[in-house]
């Protein structure tokens, strides 16, 4: 039975030497970002890099009160505060897909006048992770959240959501790459899951320290270890040496030597080795255990042989590190997925045979399923209808509109879609009476699942969109009391599931579609009043011989050349007038003289003696006196 145990121990310990891909790798992803900085800084002692948070997200910097001494010297934050929106998320763009370390720290801002902890939630990837409990600020490892996650679309999102007690208020964001079979705990590993650190102990070490200060791989991810140098004071003892460990710093995990050169052992006081910590009731726990024997009285193997009990009830029974390991001064790490209903978690070695029981470090992570994401295209039409009305900021609209599903959008009903890849689809709009002011964009036919829309009592301008006769399901549209004008779209008129339509309080014109009209008999409620150049059904005014486009247009040019030709007449008869009248006032300005003259022709005639001349050469003569 034992070697049974232990041969099932010694894969455990194959599967962390065997060397990865990551190992040949240069250099992970690793970006550090100084929350509310203005410039890039370092920090001693390792002179890290953190870049300034410019364009990354919304909210306001302010300075820093530091409330650990684990955190990273930075002397700025972030926070948000709820008017400008419950959800506030960093958009990471531009990241290896792969998998991830991300750590969030959290800090008082100084500037702010409240002296009391805000206490809100954290979410990565839309996926609820961690909700900060009072007493943060004092309490160490309570100061940030650390998960591992996986990346498929090369983006990350860390969002902040306020839960009404203070403004969310962030110091640093990091988000590290590791080996993308980092902590590989059996078949429900993968990327649909997140683990959560819920306790990282280093056993018999004096101080906290990070992967850096435990001079461990870079693909580790920079691990947080808290020290705990005894379970139970005066029944446990803390040792340490400074002599090499085997197998360590070895992909996936690669766990470094210095983790393993303290410990804590029990004594005869209490042979048994408990370790308590408070979790989550009803979730799952990855548990990684880690041992060494350091220990100078224990040489072979059977001389310490102990069961690991979870909860009362037996995870590794008849461990003996030195039979699995060949040797001692080498590293072994078990790990066990266990369901915890309650709010204790306890981890007992409870030796069986030879001396008492050892232990190195203790990792506690809660497993977490990732949240299903909103339709990517309904998101782009979500942000598209966000800018056409000019949501107010009060309503965030940051991050994924569903999940994670304690902090949807306002404003926004989802619904899972089964049939649809496993995704979040919008079908429901309720912006009703939000003083929105814009107006209303061709992309919103891209919420396809849509049900109800109702963003009546606002000022809502320009046309109604044709593109909404083709959402299908639209069941409900309330426009009314908004500053709608132009005509209701015959495409309207394809809403066969339309059972509601409030249009009313609006400036539109035209006939209604027949197609609407004729549903009024089936048990539709329609209401087109207030518009006053509405006509076509009973209620509202009838309606002229209807004309199509084209016959209007016809008229419009008719009409139009009438006018230029009366135009053109009237100004050709004028002229004939003006002419005739200038004429008339000529001759008579000239009558008397005329009438002189030909009374004078008559008189020479007269006078003259009468001779018998020639007729040729008296019409000659004629002529030349009337000359």
């Amino acid at each position: 039975m034992l070697k049974r145990i232990n041969r099932s121990f010694f894969s455990v310990f194959l599967l962390l030497v065997t060397v990865s891909p990551s190992s040949q790798r240069s250099e992970p992803f690793a970006l550090r970002i100084s929350c509310g900085a203005r410039e890039n800084v370092r920090t001693p002692p390792t002179n890290t890099l953190w870049h300034k948070d410019f364009a990354y997200t919304g909210g306001r910097p302010a300075n820093a009160s530091q409330t650990s001494f684990i955190e990273p010297p930075l002397k700025t934050v972030r926070y948000f505060p709820l008017s400008d929106g419950p959800e506030n998320c960093y958009i990471i763009n531009k990241v290896r897909n792969g998998h991830y370390s991300v750590r969030v720290f959290f800090a008082l801002a100084s500037d702010l006048s409240s002296d009391s902890e805000p206490l809100f939630d954290v979410s990565i990837e839309g996926t609820q992770i961690y909700s900060l409990e009072s007493g943060w600020s004092i309490e160490e490892e309570q100061s940030f959240v650390e998960a591992l996650v996986f990346v498929t679309d090369k983006s990350v999102s860390i969002c902040f959501h306020s839960t009404g007690h203070g403004d969310p208020s962030i110091l640093s964001i990091e988000i590290l790459q590791v080996d993308d079979n980092e902590y590989n705990f059996g078949l429900q590993w993968g990327k649909g899951t997140i683990l959560r650190t819920a306790k990282r102990v280093c056993c018999g070490c004096g101080k906290p320290g990070f992967g850096e200060d435990y001079r461990s791989n870079h693909w580790s991810g920079d691990r947080f270890w808290a020290p705990v140098t005894a379970f139970r004071k005066g029944s446990d003892k803390s040792i340490s040496v400074e002599s090499r460990v085997k197998a360590v710093n070895v992909p996936p995990n690669f766990y470094p030597e210095l983790l393993y050169q303290s410990a804590i052992v029990s004594t005869d006081i209490e042979p048994d080795l408990s370790f308590n910590m408070e979790v989550e009731p009803n979730k799952n726990y990855s548990i990684w255990l880690h041992f060494a024997e350091i220990d100078q009285g224990i040489t072979k193997k059977g001389q310490r042989v102990f069961d690991v009990l979870i909860n009362g009830d037996i995870a590794f029974k008849n461990v003996d590190i030195i039979g699995v390991n060949g040797e001692p001064y080498s590293a072994l790490v078990l790990n066990k997925t266990v369901a915890v209903k309650g709010r204790t978690l306890t981890i007992t070695m409870h030796p069986t045979q030879g001396h008492h029981a050892i232990i190195n470090a203790i990792e506690v992570f809660e497993i977490i399923s990732m949240e299903s994401k909103t339709s990517a295209g309904e998101v782009r039409a979500l942000q598209t209808l966000k800018n056409a009305l000019g949501l107010p900021l009060r309503f965030g609209w940051n991050g994924d509109p569903c999940v994670p599903q304690q902090h949807p959008w306002s404003g926004v009903d989802c619904q899972f879609n089964k049939n649809g890849g496993g995704l979040w689809v919008i079908d429901g709009l309720g912006l009703d009476n939000q003083g929105l002011r814009g107006t209303l964009p061709d992309d919103i036919s891209k919420l396809i699942h849509l049900q109800s829309i109702n963003l009546s009592g606002n000022s809502i301008r320009g046309s109604i969109p044709a593109t909404l006769g083709t959402i299908a399901g639209l069941e409900m549209l309330d426009l009314s009391f908004n500053l709608l004008n132009g005509t209701i779209p015959e495409t309207l008129g394809q809403l066969k599931s339309l059972r509601r339509l409030n249009l009313n309080g609006n400036f539109l014109s035209g006939k209604v579609p027949s197609a609407l009209g004729g549903r009024l008999l089936h048990r539709a409620s329609f209401n087109f009043t207030d518009n006053a150049g509405l006509c076509g059904i009973p209620g509202l005014r009838p309606c002229g011989p209807h004309l199509s486009t084209a016959s209007k247009i016809g008229i419009a040019f008719g009409v139009l050349a009438m006018v230029l030709l009366i135009i053109v007449i009237s100004v050709c008869w004028w002229k004939r007038r003006q002419n005739i009248l200038r004429a008339q006032k000529l001759a008579a300005r000239d009558a008397p003289y005329a009438k002189a003259r030909t009374h004078f022709v008559r008189e020479v005639q007269l006078g003259r003696p009468q001779a018998q001349e020639h007729p040729r050469t008296a019409a000659e003569n004629g002529s030349r006196l009337l000359i």
